[in-house]
């Protein structure tokens, strides 16, 4: 299966997800931008490698092993990647932190590299995803608009927050111990992995196919 983490820069989810690894069986960790980030990468080129890393966990998958993927990808992104419906299972975790803190560790990690408005974007961006993260009809057009023809978005744009299979898991890292959070994790990725063995995961195969969204 994929378990995606997803948020805005600087909230933490490459030092978790890297942290975590050691104490996890049969779970590639990657992440997104490590194929290499283009300086015209634009909201095409992020579909394009969601569905290159749809594909890679779908390798993954066929070895018995669950793709572990950090990236700013939201719910919607990897739901409308092309080959999304062949993988056995999607969860999607937003990790996340306070605006003021995600502010700190920009200047800190960049310094001098971000104007104030770029560190707005920032801000701006992460308050999307939190809203993302809630409805989907949180101004999809965001991350439709412009796209290329292969993104599905069909696939989920008429669901509402009701839908079970509309799900994002909120980790906030705002003034906890690393420790805590790397424990958070790990307890979210087994949870995943254990509603996906007993069949109780909303993002399992046919989740396409669901009409009804009330049971």
């Amino acid at each position: 299966m994929l378990l995606k983490l997803t948020g805005s820069s600087c909230s933490g989810k490459s030092t978790l997800a890297f942290a975590v690894a050691g104490r996890l069986r049969q779970v590639a960790v990657h992440d997104f931008d490590e194929v290499g980030v283009p300086e015209n990468a634009d909201r095409q080129w992020r579909h394009r490698m969601t569905e290159l890393w749809v594909r890679r966990a779908l390798t993954y998958q066929d070895r018995g092993v669950d793709l572990l993927l950090t990236g700013q990808s939201p719910l919607g992104e990897v739901l409308a990647a092309p080959s999304a419906p062949l993988l056995d299972g999607i969860a999607v975790c937003l990790v996340d932190v306070a605006d003021d803190v995600r502010r700190e560790r920009l200047t800190a990690r960049d310094a001098g590299r971000w104007d104030s408005s770029a560190v707005d974007a920032f801000l701006g961006w992460a308050a999307w995803h939190r809203g993302h993260a809630r409805d989907p009809r949180h101004r999809p057009d965001v991350i439709t608009g412009g796209s290329g023809p292969e993104m599905a978005w069909h696939r989920w744009t008429t669901w509402t927050a009701a839908d079970p299979r509309w799900h994002t898991h909120r980790l906030d890292t705002t003034g906890r111990p690393a420790t805590d959070s790397v424990d958070q994790l790990e307890q979210w990725v087994s949870d995943q992995r254990e509603a996906h063995r007993t069949g109780h995961l909303p993002l399992a195969p046919g989740w396409t196919a669901i009409t009804d969204h009330t049971t």
